[in-house]
């Protein structure tokens, strides 16, 4: 009689906006045996902000270490209570984080913050993924590359954003001199958070990602990786000495970043040392491997921004797409190309109106969200931009603003509120749209977050408007799944990512499928948003906007009809 093998775990981190979160799966089937999550203390909700600069985000890297000590030890805290889990069954590690999140560091790959010297400077933190600041830097990036190597910011909509990397150190060159002449090196969050684990005491050492390398840093293997010397020197002859310092390689999931070293196995609670390390990728791409993305599949984690990624093999090509923020080789699953779009705010929307406006709560959320419930679409004859914190696709423009029109002394809070949900629903409309416009297919949509898991209101909404079936991913931390399931890869539990996905992933039972009249009546608000959208974004300067608020009106009459 054969004895059963004892089954083994893999162990996911996710570093998000607000915390990072430790899971613990079974590498057979993903169960989840143990999870934890630890709040960053610093800063409001664990940002650094400046009440002088809407548009600066950093963190405080001290949190990034302790979140990772304190998430893991309490995930395994409860995985050990499980007689069927031990320590020594864990075979890999992966993780994940939001981006683009460089850092400066020190030549021991320390990052400045943590140096006594530059403890109180934001510029010496890490640059969050939401921080705007360097918006002169990306706008002046995109003019350059347009004029000198478009084949840089083709791949990528034809425009640079001030969220990504090179926009950042840039700014921080201009701003911080200090800060930029005293790093060694810069180090995007999910490069950094692997190499800690693995122990890595040298920048030059660290296993760069091609997730954030090719999405944020202009990186491709055709021509080179990093943008070429002559070109940084166009921006400052600072920024082509740097890049001697960064890295020439960007490797994707196949490649591990490490192996756990042992002071880390120690401080994660007794780990085997030793175990792989799985690369790191930006959260949402991983979340998309944990929500089973492949050909055919757009996956939409929604969260305090959204991001849609979908993969297309690299035996077929495809085309540059105008407005589509991110097209990179291997970047979400290996043998694919990984194509990204998404939405600079969502849920940072609804909090924004709910509890900074609205001086609400969590009690508020759901008050709204029965008052939305109970609302025809059309009846308040209202239409919002969603561009609170810019736009990031189609647009791609972080200086455009928020707009709600057709408000008349009779709108409620929570009419309101379903507008600005409406706004997001007809943006993500606009990237499928696009999507499907330069063939890249886009049959099936999962969604992922703790919104598309807990809001059945909005998820039929985004049904309703984009015209598309909506399911959700079974797991309600699809980016820590992800991470975990390129960790089991890594280790040999799965022969490679398509049969570790079909193992380990799922979808709830439950769809949300568009209702037909409702359709109808957002076809005619997706028109003027669209309207909207193009007039005040700069595609038609010579928009004609005179006859919205009465279009407004005449959907808001029909919907009292019944029509």
């Amino acid at each position: 009689m054969k004895t059963k093998a004892p089954a083994s775990f893999s162990l996911g981190i996710d570093y998000g906006t607000n915390s990072v979160r430790a899971l613990i799966v079974r590498c057979s089937d993903g169960a989840e045996f143990g999870s934890c999550v630890f709040n960053y203390p610093s800063g409001k909700q664990g940002i650094i902000l400046d009440r002088r600069n809407h548009n600066l985000a950093r963190q405080n890297p001290a949190d990034y270490l302790l979140g990772l000590e304190k998430s893991v030890r309490g995930a395994l805290a409860i995985a050990k209570k499980q007689s069927d889990f031990s320590l020594d069954l864990i075979v890999g590690i992966g993780v994940d984080t939001t981006a683009s999140s460089p850092m400066p560091v020190d030549k021991a790959n320390t990052p400045l913050a943590l140096n006594k010297r530059f403890a109180g400077n934001p510029a010496a933190h890490c640059w969050l993924w939401k921080d705007h600041t360097g918006w002169r830097e990306a706008a002046r990036i995109t003019e350059l590359a347009a004029q000198h190597r478009p084949h840089y910011i083709a791949k990528c909509g034809n425009t640079y954003s001030s969220e990504w990397f090179w926009s950042k150190i840039w700014h921080c060159l201009n701003t911080a001199p200090k800060v930029f002449d005293a790093a060694h090196s810069w180090v995007e969050l999910a490069d950094w958070i692997p190499s800690v684990l693995a122990g890595v005491r040298d920048p030059a050492s660290i296993v760069r990602g091609v997730c954030c390398a090719g999405h944020k840093a202009l990186y491709a293997d055709e021509w080179g990786g990093l943008p070429d010397k002559e070109f940084l020197s166009m921006l400052d002859p600072k920024l082509a000495t740097l890049r001697d310092r960064l890295y020439e390689k960007a490797h994707d999931a196949a490649t591990p970043a490490g192996a756990l070293c042992p002071e880390w196995a120690r401080r994660l609670g007794g780990l085997r040392a030793g175990i792989p390390i799985a690369i790191g990728e930006i959260d949402v791409h991983y979340g998309a491997v944990g929500a089973g993305v492949r050909e055919g599949t757009l996956i939409k984690v929604i969260g305090t921004s959204s991001c849609d990624c979908t993969v297309v093999p690299l035996s077929k090509n495809v085309a540059d797409i105008p407005g589509i923020c991110g097209i990179a080789r291997g970047s979400i699953l290996p043998g694919c190309h990984g194509i990204e779009a998404g939405l600079s705010a969502v849920g940072d929307i609804f909090k924004w109106w709910v509890e900074v406006v609205c001086q609400g709560e969590g009690k508020t959320h759901r008050e709204f969200a029965a008052e939305v419930s109970a609302q025809k679409p059309g009846q308040s004859g209202l239409l919002a931009l969603d561009w609170n914190n810019g736009n990031r696709n189609i647009l791609t423009d972080q200086r455009l603003t928020g707009l709600l029109i057709g408000q008349t002394l009779h709108t409620t809070r929570a009419e309101i509120y379903r507008a600005l949900i409406e706004a997001t629903a007809f943006a993500s409309r606009a990237i499928i749209e696009r999507l499907r416009e330069y063939g890249v297919p886009a049959k099936r949509i999962i969604c992922a977050g703790g919104i598309a898991e807990k809001d059945p209101m909005l998820m039929q909404i985004y049904a309703d408007v984009t015209g598309c079936a909506m399911q959700v991913t079974a797991s309600s931390q699809a980016c820590a799944l992800g991470a975990a399931i390129s960790a089991a890869v890594l280790a040999g539990a799965h022969r490679d990512f398509p049969a570790a996905q079909k193992a380990m992933t799922s979808v709830k039972p439950r769809q949300y499928k568009p209702i037909a009249a409702n359709r109808k009546t957002y076809d005619k608000l997706y028109a003027l948003y669209r309207h909207l959208h193009d007039a005040f974004g700069g595609l038609n300067k010579n928009a004609d906007l005179t006859r919205v608020m009465k279009d407004l009106l005449a959907i808001k009459e029909e919907a009292a009809r019944g029509k």
